[in-house]
């Protein structure tokens, strides 16, 4: 085997696993600044147990727009994943367009707070709460989060 054909196999068995000691590969990862970021949230929310809530809706200034929140438990149709005692829940139409995306906690000197770096966006716009999967689907508005 050669060099490159071992990083490759090495980089496929780290991505296969994403963090997810089951070996099966997580629908959404998380950073370490934004789980820092969830933990902290958590704390201060009654109920401590709950998950984050990642979906996507219908439009936005470039087809579909993001959105998270803590919810109680996970719909029994909803992918959940958990990487470092941070439970994540995607229900089946959001995951069609968040499979190996990841939630990020970005703190810069204009602004800062929670971005979805997802792979499966072709456009995003400038506001860095909508996107286009390239598919069609969603329908464009006008871009209101500047």
């Amino acid at each position: 085997m050669t060099e490159i054909d071992e990083r490759a196999k090495l980089s496929s068995e780290v991505d296969t696993n994403h963090g997810s000691s089951s070996g099966k590969r997580n629908m959404i990862t998380v950073s370490e600044q934004a789980i820092g970021q969830l933990k902290q949230l958590l704390q201060q929310q009654e109920n401590q147990e709950m998950g984050l809530r990642v979906y996507v809706s219908p439009g936005g200034c470039s087809g579909f727009s993001y959105g998270m929140g803590f919810d109680d438990a996970p719909a029994s149709d909803d992918e959940v994943t958990e990487q470092e005692g941070i439970r994540v829940y995607v229900d089946p139409y959001s995951a069609t367009y968040l499979e190996g995306a990841e939630i990020d906690y970005v703190d810069s000197l204009m602004g800062g707070g929670f971005t979805v770096h997802n792979p499966q966006a072709v456009k995003t716009c400038s506001c860095g709460q909508s996107f286009d999967s390239g598919d069609g689907a969603g329908a464009a508005k006008a871009c209101s989060a500047v």
